[in-house]
């Protein structure tokens, strides 16, 4: 009866922290494409060439790497 008991926890258990992990990727998907939005509109009104957009891209792209490190 314990194991019943104590395996119907863990499902509950796993239930919501699936729930909670695709939460998170819902909401990092969301800033991410915010982002990238906001990055657009920027090289469209600063009228930026191909060179100056690409290092955008990377300047951003260092800013995940950086923020990805500070979380493990």
């Amino acid at each position: 009866m314990k194991h019943a008991v104590h395996r119907a926890e863990n499902e509950a258990l796993n239930i919501l922290l699936t729930a909670a992990r695709a939460d998170e990727r819902k909401d990092r998907a969301q800033a991410v494409a915010a982002r990238l939005a906001a990055m657009a509109t920027h090289i469209s009104r600063q009228g930026l060439n191909g060179i100056e957009a690409a290092e955008l891209i990377r300047h951003e792209a260092q800013r995940y790497r950086d923020e990805s490190e500070e979380l493990h």
